[in-house]
């Protein structure tokens, strides 16, 4: 069907109003940027696009992120017009409570949504680690690249250009080859503030060039033009592609297209009828689908099934050829497959001697790695230092599309919210490490992976101010309180390498997000009786020592367990009678049940003692109003670890004087 034809024009009007629609009864939203990328996004999803909405998560489709994700009523309406189970009533309820249709679009809760997007260039970056993930799939499996050739579409506005995170995965996409990956930049020059031209005048397609992107300019609402780039961005080898579509913001009203006024707020009723009027649409009427256009959207379904259906027979006919060896590790790699023994086979990895976790976790980590072929990831530029390198996993790009370590370079945004994608792939349970201080700039990744409970794992070493030298601003104080306060985050700060062997275990084993918080400075392994008699990270906090009718708990985590079981033997000798917990994760502990809960830290024992290299801020709801929290709530300093654990108080001797003050 020519793309000329009265019915496909009426069918991405239909689009627009859609969305002007959906706004306006809303009172809320921004019709603007779904106007204005009507063309394209019908144009990609009607002649390019390969999907198949009885199967959201069909192997074999395309991908589509909406980057510019305030824009979300474009996604609405595309997955109500192809037969996604989003019906018209549910477009009348655009960010209601309850709707399938939330304000940004949102992983999980509306189907045919690949992504959470609304922080602006985060879909984007997520969107290269989809990429990244199929091309790597394809080749750990040996499949034919005329089977697997799937793409990754992705609609970016000026904001996510301009946002910093574009800088990074952009450039890191281009390094990487990634030609399975196609851009469209909608380019309508308007920004909430109005005109671009007040803080953006830089040459776009100059600078993805220099990234290594195949850059193509149109008229982005030329449907002619936009099919064209399409095919060519279909054949493009060896660069992602970016179409940088001029676009007219609002396109089809009278009054407000090119108008920042209709870039996040309703056109208003009279505006609205106007542009229905200007479109051929009936004024008096709203959510209306023209029968000749449903009938074009019921062909094009029944189109894409089809090939759907094509393809999954040549899937089979392609799983023929396989050995039991590449079935198994497809099985692996779609169902995320960790062994149920996991822990016990990450235990013999644990190193007899004294050493730091981060040397632990690595040692740890190789190991887990042989035994999860779904692990990949890398590191931002640190894996000398975060010890997270998977040995003989080989490299991924051009050379080994197949290869496990990704080299992020000095990114950490980039590399977080990549690593966002990978985990949506379907196909990676991604790692990805830094310094613990620089989860800072991992922020918003960190908290988009909690939101869409992606099972990602992040190593951050460098845990405390026993950085050292490096002085205060690589010592992290406030980051351990960051990352427990981020909803679905799970957090865990082991104390030494069988504790690292238990929470790699539980990290692999997780529903979510989980940080592996490791240390610089070497820790001596526990006794083999408490390792294999009490140790149990996966309960987040576990009795290490007692005393009958013991009097005070001390409490820690990490590194300053080795300090609270110090400080127990020295109040021991003055005949008190302690406890000694280890609480290396605060949510796996509150996820326990009431019983197991009071068995360590009965309510009987008021005098509590907490201990950790860092905020004391949240401590409180552990050691109750009357418990002692012992941390540093101020910056650090440069000089060696030993003598700021003297300094600061992290000491055995040090935390038993404060208990036998607090003792009274």
């Amino acid at each position: 069907m020519s793309c000329n034809c009265q019915v496909f024009k009426k069918a991405v009007d239909t689009v627009r109003v859609l969305a002007a629609d959906g706004v306006q009864k809303a009172n809320s939203g921004h019709p603007g940027m779904p106007m204005g990328c009507a063309d394209f996004a019908f144009t990609l999803w009607s002649r390019f696009m390969r999907f198949d909405p009885a199967q959201p998560e069909w192997l074999g489709r395309d991908r589509f992120v909406l980057s510019a994700g305030h824009g979300s009523m474009l996604i609405y309406s595309l997955l109500h017009l192809f037969g996604y189970g989003l019906e018209l009533d549910d477009l009348k309820q655009f960010r209601q409570w309850g709707s399938k249709c939330p304000g940004h679009p949102e992983y999980g809760h509306t189907k045919g949504v690949e992504v959470t997007t609304g922080p602006l260039a985060s879909g984007l970056a997520s969107a290269i680690g989809m990429a990244i993930g199929m091309k790597q799939f394809q080749a750990r499996i040996g499949a034919d690249a005329s089977l697997f050739n799937q793409k990754v579409y992705a609609i970016s506005g000026d904001g996510c250009i301009m946002e910093g995170t574009s800088h990074e995965a952009c450039a890191l996409a281009g390094h990487l080859k990634l030609d399975n990956l196609v851009l469209f930049y909608d380019d309508n020059s308007i920004t909430i503030e109005g005109s671009t031209a007040i803080a953006h005048t830089e040459d776009v397609g100059a600078r993805f060039a220099a990234y290594g992107w195949n850059v193509l300019r149109i008229d982005g609402q030329d449907i002619e033009q936009i099919s064209g780039a399409l095919q060519l961005a279909r054949k493009t080898s060896g660069k992602p592609t970016i179409i940088i579509g001029k676009t007219v913001i609002g396109k089809g009203s009278p009054k407000l297209a090119g108008n920042a006024e209709c870039h996040g707020a309703p056109l208003g009723a009279d505006e609205l009828a106007a542009t229905k009027k200007a479109l051929g649409f009936d004024p008096e009427q709203s959510f209306v689908v023209p029968a000749d256009v449903r009938e074009l959207c019921n062909k094009l379904i029944a189109e894409k099934k089809a090939a759907a259906a094509e393809w999954n027979q040549r899937f089979v006919a392609f799983k023929a050829t396989l050995d039991s060896e590449k079935l198994a590790l497809m099985d692996a790699l779609l169902t995320r497959k960790v062994p149920a023994n996991i822990l016990e086979e990450l235990l013999k990895a644990v190193p007899a001697k004294a050493t730091a976790t981060r040397n632990s976790g690595g040692e740890i980590m190789q190991k887990a790695a042989a035994l999860v072929p779904a692990l990949c990831g890398g590191s931002a530029d640190l894996n000398p230092s975060t010890k997270t390198y998977l040995k003989g996993a080989g490299d991924f790009g051009p050379a080994d599309w197949a290869g496990r370590n990704v080299h992020y370079g000095v990114r950490e945004l980039g590399m977080g919210m990549i690593s966002n994608g990978l985990a949506l792939c379907g196909s990676a349970i991604p790692f990805s490490s830094t310094f613990m201080v620089f989860s800072d700039y991992m922020k918003p990744a960190l908290r988009l992976a909690a939101l869409q409970q992606l099972h990602e794992i992040y190593v951050f070493t460098h845990d405390s101010i026993f950085v050292g030298e490096d002085g205060p601003t690589h010592q992290p104080i406030e980051q351990l309180a960051m990352l427990r306060a981020i909803p679905g985050m799970t957090t865990i700060r082991p104390a030494e390498a069988n504790e690292t062997a238990h929470a790699w275990a539980a990290a692999l084993q997780a529903k979510g997000p989980v940080a592996l918080c490791l240390t610089r400075q070497n820790l001596p392994n526990l006794p083999a009786d408490i390792v294999s008699k009490r140790m149990d990270v996966a309960k987040g906090a576990y009795v290490v020592s007692c005393e009958k009718d013991f009097e005070i708990i001390l409490i820690a985590s990490g590194s300053e367990l080795q300090v609270i079981m110090g400080a127990a033997d020295i109040l021991r000798g003055k005949g008190k009678k302690v406890r000694v917990v280890s609480m290396p994760s605060w949510e796996l502990f509150d996820k326990q049940s009431a019983e197991y809960k009071e068995s360590v830290l009965p309510a009987t024992c008021k005098k509590r003692i907490s201990v950790e290299a860092g905020s004391t801020f949240g401590w409180q709801r552990y050691i109750g109003s009357c418990g002692l929290a012992l941390g540093i709530d101020h910056f650090g300093a440069s000089a060696p670890c030993d003598l700021l654990a003297k300094e600061y108080g992290f000491s055995a001797e040090a935390v038993a004087e404060h208990a036998i003050a607090y003792l009274g």
